[in-house]
């Protein structure tokens, strides 16, 4: 198994819910560790350019809206096979077809305000982690 990097973002509903703590809680209870995290609100540019890839989708202006209504908590999350590990701890977009136990079943509102996005594969996580991170503000949790 791989040591990877994944991004994750606890999302405006997650926020304003106050479930980031239990959130990062079950990334660590899964052996998975925060190797960087802060608070931000995004601009509309900001989730344009991060969301870039669905800017043809009809859901793309009220996801940009809904990324920029408030805080959220963006993450990089690390450790062996972390990218399918922190979406199998998210469960299924929707949160009525998620797993009980995922984040999305317990916490999700809809399938906009799901909570949480992380990552959906290599090359995903090697275009988000740095939108949001350089190198320096990251640890390793291997040192």
């Amino acid at each position: 198994m791989a040591i990877e990097r994944t991004l994750s973002i606890i999302k405006p509903d997650g926020v304003e819910k106050d479930v980031i703590g239990e959130i990062i809680s079950r990334f660590e209870k899964a052996d998975l560790h925060v190797a960087a995290m802060k608070m931000i609100h995004m601009s509309k540019e900001q989730a344009e350019g991060f969301y870039y890839v669905h800017k043809d989708k009809p859901f793309f202006n009220s996801l940009v809206e809904f990324m920029t209504s408030g805080p959220c908590v963006v993450m990089v999350i690390e450790g062996e096979d972390a990218i399918s590990r922190v979406r199998e701890l998210m469960g299924a977009t929707d949160p009525s077809k998620a797993a009980p136990g995922t984040i999305r079943h317990d916490f999700a509102t809809d399938i906009e305000k799901n909570t949480i996005h992380g990552s959906d594969g290599p090359e995903a996580a090697s275009f988000e982690v740095p939108y949001f991170f350089s190198k320096i503000e990251m640890v390793n949790s291997e040192e």
